[in-house]
């Protein structure tokens, strides 16, 4: 193997790497419906669920424990304080080649949810798509 050859390959893993987090950022950030949780909003409903487990049928108990679960999950990744923005800025130093070399075009980046500011910030145009 050439030096070009694994020099391309790390290239390779490094922007699928930026590609990738930025992508699972987005998922994990996704908007949804109803209002936005805020912290103490969490830890209220965490209290409620510790109250509503004393009285609970079973099946009701099984439901209210993965509730607890998923709530301190969120609570703990809102806690943990991902850097978007640095994760978008090296995503757009990357995705031009990155979709260009995979044969990724304007139309596919913004099914997966890249914002249309983004991808003009990468020099990802519509042209073609």
């Amino acid at each position: 193997m050439t030096d070009e050859h694994k020099a391309a390959l790390a290239l390779g893993r490094i922007e699928g790497r930026a590609v990738r987090e930025y992508l699972e950022s987005l998922r994990a950030n996704k908007p949804r419906r109803g209002r936005r949780r805020t912290p103490d909003s969490i830890k209220a409903r965490l209290k409620a669920i510790e109250a509503e487990l004393a009285d609970a049928d079973p099946l009701t108990e099984l439901k209210l424990r993965q509730e607890r679960r998923n709530l301190e999950k969120e609570l703990h990744t809102r806690s943990s304080g991902v850097d978007h923005a640095a994760i978008e800025k090296s995503f757009i130093s990357v995705a031009k080649s990155y979709g260009e070399r995979q044969g990724i075009n304007y139309s596919a980046w913004r099914e997966v949810g890249v914002d249309a500011a983004v991808l003009k910030k990468a020099g990802i145009t519509r042209k073609g798509s």
